[in-house]
């Protein structure tokens, strides 16, 4: 398969107007005739339907929780990046698209990511029309703070709730839509297939998480906002309910899986505590604006941080990195914390975590200052570990957070699945190697409030598209295969909880496919998901029936997925003979151990293809081009 990125020709800057002038329109009156599909109501999937649903399509909206409100976007603390240049500090549209190059370490395509800078500045527009409550200054204008690989300030903020409160907004927009009869929601629902006929995505086969009833839902095109698959690795910051299902099965109907080696550790997490926990709290990374990270200085110093003098701490990101500091990327951010706890000068019981200290913050800005930039990630902190950061240093670690990879999408955001188009986390599109802070967010809105209505209509003006039926028989083979999927997870009667599996591939995947890999311990870790993965087949116990509130049926469904996927996250790292980004093989880093890239042969976006179950994937290039941020080895220093 070859592919087509569909990137415009011509100028960067004029690309987007372009390729919008020349797109196909439907014509208003038209529009109620089309019905759409969203899975996904987080920032990505809320913002699409709401707009779609506007500019008059009929759109069914399907929502895993009971509420668009509990989408995981509201996860996301620190903030969101827009080229405002409010600040006045050197900042502009080319500066966020090279920052967000260079900090994905040149592996994303340069059109897309121009593109979302220049979309960034509509996404602020657009949320404080909507009463999003941005963070102000005194005389009443927006106020920014810096987030890590910048050396601006960029990042609105809404104290440490920023994705809580962009979500309501969406959410808003979308429920005016729900009133007004233009998009149906259709909650505590599970997409567990894709249809596909005549090449064309046109619908979804879905699970009703409380009665257990499987629907056939049909469209003239699908778009899947579903969010990443960091759950793969089982202790991660994601919700619980956070999976990869929706793009797994896509993925299995023909939809490319781009780059899902690509996957971040955030370095400001609470560490693990025990064997108990399900996952992992994030502590915003908008916290490293006044927090100052450092461990002891000497080997097995066990002293409380206040015991511990200020020549014999090593302030280890400011002495390597003296440009940012704090402020280096995430992946820069996590190598050195692992690096320094290897070393045995980790803090706390386990020696896996390091000080976030705001001590200095506090004494030059005062107690209330800090309060009210970051109340509630301090008060959230003090639940869960009983110390007050206010007085002692916050203790952090770096966990699995976010993944870059996803399904490959060209610039229209269509997968190569025609009629599927995914937005979000869900695709690969935008971050290369690493994503920086405060992009994700801006990232689901640009996808959704701005890219989705122009290119989901240039692809209904442009195709035909036959009436499709409930009795077709593709519609019918995938609600049989569904069926047949549940059946078999209730049928294998073994004496393993999912839970217990899961727990066991995520070890696999954080040990040999984490923060580090190398081709032994990736060779290895292949071989034990394939032998755990025969093991689930033969062994998983899934007690009760499908049809009613099963959720260990619904966690048996999406850890089958996982041990597929969590494969191929391993082959795409032992395919690709260097370190990129969160990409880190040992054999390929710098005398001073940063990651070293090979341009020459790795400069590309890798697409598997899907050859059935047990087969090798079929591996698809797409080669990147640099013609405006020349790749360059990253320095933070």
């Amino acid at each position: 398969m070859k592919l087509d990125a569909r990137i415009p020709t011509g100028p960067i800057e004029d690309a987007w107007d372009s390729a919008k002038f020349e797109m196909k329109l439907v014509n208003p009156a038209n529009k109620r005739r089309h019905n759409l599909i969203v899975v996904g109501s987080g920032l990505a999937g809320a913002s699409a339907a709401a707009t779609l649903g506007e500019l008059g399509y009929n759109v069914k909206c399907f929502c895993f929780q009971d509420s668009p409100r509990r989408a995981h976007s509201i996860a996301a603390q620190g903030g969101i990046n827009a080229a405002k240049n409010y600040q006045n500090d050197g900042d502009s549209i080319y500066r966020l698209f090279y920052d967000t190059v260079k900090g994905g370490d040149f592996r994303a395509r340069e059109g897309n990511v121009y593109r979302l800078a220049q979309n960034s500045v509509h996404i602020i527009d657009q949320c404080v029309a909507q009463g999003v409550p941005f963070a102000r200054e005194y005389g009443g204008s927006l106020e920014n703070r810096s987030f890590g690989g910048a050396q601006v300030s960029r990042t609105f903020y809404a104290r440490g709730q920023t994705g809580q409160q962009l979500l309501l907004g969406a959410y808003q927009a979308l429920e005016r839509q729900v009133d007004a009869g233009q998009v149906t929601m259709i909650p505590r629902t599970e997409m567990l297939d894709l249809i596909v006929i005549d090449g064309q995505a046109r619908g979804i086969v879905a699970r009703n998480l409380i009665t257990g009833k499987l629907s056939v839902h049909l469209a003239e095109a699908v778009i899947l906002a579903t969010g990443g698959y960091g759950n793969v690795y089982y202790l991660s910051t994601n919700a619980k309910g956070s999976n990869a299902t929706a793009i797994w099965r896509a993925h299995k109907r023909g939809a490319l899986f781009a780059n899902p080696c690509f996957t971040q550790i955030h370095p400001t997490c609470i560490p693990v505590s025990g064997d108990y926990q399900s996952k992992l709290t994030l502590m915003s990374e908008s916290l490293r604006n006044d927090g100052r990270i450092w461990v002891p200085k000497q080997k097995g110093d066990k002293r409380r941080p206040d015991q511990i003098p200020e020549d014999e701490r090593d302030y280890y990101l400011e002495r390597k990195y003296p440009a940012f500091g704090n402020l280096v990327p995430r992946d820069v951010a996590s190598r050195n914390a692992k690096a320094v706890c290897d070393e045995g000068r980790g803090v706390g019981e386990t020696g896996l975590g390091v000080y976030l200290d705001f001590a200095d913050a506090i004494q030059r800005l005062g107690v209330e200052t800090i309060r009210d930039s970051y109340g509630n990630l301090f008060d959230m902190y003090q639940r869960i570990t009983d110390e007050d950061p206010y007085k002692v240093p916050m203790r952090i670690y770096p966990a699995m957070h976010y993944t870059m990879g996803g399904l490959w999408v060209d610039y229209q955001l269509q997968s190569t699945i025609p009629g599927l188009f995914v937005l979000g986390e869900a695709n690969f599109s935008d971050h290369g190697a690493n994503r920086l802070g405060a992009s994700a967010l801006m990232q689901g809105l640009s996808d959704g409030y701005f890219i989705t209505p122009y290119t989901v209509g240039n692809y209904l003006a442009s195709s035909k598209l036959k009436d499709v039926k409930a009795s077709d028989p593709a519609v019918q083979a995938a609600l049989t295969a569904t069926e047949q999927g549940i059946a078999k997870l209730l049928s294998i009667k073994g004496k393993r909880t999912v839970d217990s599996f899961h727990r066991e591939l995520g070890k696999i995947m954080w040990d040999d496919c984490g923060m580090s890999r190398n081709a032994a311990g990736l060779r290895d870790a292949i071989g034990r998901i394939r032998a755990l993965r025969e093991e689930f087949w033969q062994n998983l116990n899934v007690p009760g029936s499908g049809d009613d509130l099963n959720q260990s049926l619904e966690k048996a469904g999406r850890v089958a997925d996982f041990f597929e996927l969590g494969e191929l996250i391993c082959i795409d790292a032992l395919e690709r003979n260097e370190s990129c980004g969160g990409h880190f093989r040992e054999e390929y880093q710098t005398p001073e151990g940063e990651a070293q890239r090979d341009d020459e042969h790795y400069g590309y976006v890798a697409a598997w293809g899907y050859t059935g179950p047990g087969n090798k994937p079929e591996l698809t290039k797409e080669p990147l081009e640099f013609v405006y941020v020349h790749p360059s080895q990253r320095s933070y220093k």
